[in-house]
């Protein structure tokens, strides 16, 4: 069954990315949370991501499933840093931000820097291309696990 923005309280966890996302998208992509600002089509790319991840979905929906239980493995604090670079000719934006938080799994802190490329149609995202540093994942959530414990 697909989970929707009001049947899934863990959406919370997502609060502080989806605010720095909005902020930098502002003036650009119309919606009143993070998930209105994508189009029912959207395709989302993880290039540079972390074992386990999707590498590819498609459609609003798959986002909302996907970050629907984000919470059970980081609980994000604050995000900051963000640089927003717009090419109006190609209706691209950059969006490089950092996010700040730990790790529900281990209580270890998580820090990370993304450099997000968001393609902006009709007042709608798109398409959006996300990369990450994974060390920071796996550093926060304890990978790789010590054989010997």
């Amino acid at each position: 069954m697909s989970k929707t923005v009001d049947d899934n309280a863990s959406f919370g966890a997502n609060s502080p990315f989806f605010r720095i996302i909005k902020e930098g998208l502002d003036g650009l992509a119309d919606g009143e949370d993070y998930y209105d600002l994508l189009a029912e089509d959207v395709v989302f790319e993880y290039v540079i991501t972390v074992p386990g991840y999707p590498r590819r979905v498609e459609g609003r929906q798959g986002i909302i499933d996907l970050y629907s239980d984000y919470g059970d493995y980081i609980k994000l604090r604050s995000t900051d840093n963000l640089r927003v670079h717009r090419d109006r000719e190609t209706s691209t934006v950059v969006l490089e931000y950092e996010v700040h938080g730990t790790s529900a799994v281990t209580g270890r802190p998580y820090d990370n820097r993304f450099v997000s490329v968001v393609t902006v149609k009709d007042r709608k995202v798109t398409h959006w291309r996300d990369y990450l540093d994974p060390i920071a994942v796996f550093d926060a959530q304890g990978w790789p696990r010590d054989p010997q414990s």
